[in-house]
């Protein structure tokens, strides 16, 4: 996030004082956001701030609670191992036909796309520490 805030701080000046531009400010803060989500998936899921409907489970015991939490937590896995294997697919395919982007830098696409299933694998290892810590009743 401070590279992308530097970035489009050092956009604003440039284009500002010396009525020139990097040229590449806003295909760059594109992919460092969408970087900051991909690898900021797990912490969040880590630190329990992932948004959560707890309609059913708020009344529910705290055992029952855990159960039902665990259970969710293996679904979301199966959803997490195809949404992996899927952008793996993208970033390869990309790789493949030698994908760059249509603008001024002509980055190769997969390059920017590796946050997407390298986000999701440490997703994928957070959920898996929630569902033993949930086999072993840690909190």
């Amino acid at each position: 996030m401070i590279i992308l805030v530097s970035l489009i701080l050092l956009e604003i000046f440039l284009r500002s004082f010396f009525d020139i531009s990097t040229m590449i400010a806003d295909e760059y803060s594109g992919y460092l956001y969408l970087a900051s989500i991909f690898l900021g998936l797990a912490y969040t899921f880590s630190s329990d701030s992932h948004i959560r409907i707890n309609i059913i489970t708020s009344k529910l015991s705290k055992k029952a609670n855990k159960k039902v939490d665990v259970f969710a937590a293996i679904i979301a896995l199966g959803v997490l191992f195809f949404a992996f294997y899927r952008t793996v697919l993208l970033a390869y395919d990309s790789y493949e036909f030698e994908m760059l982007s249509e603008n001024v830098s002509e980055t190769p696409i997969y390059l920017t796309q590796l946050a997407m299933p390298l986000g999701i694998a440490l997703f994928i290892l957070a959920v898996i520490v929630f569902i033993f810590k949930g086999f072993t009743h840690d909190s």
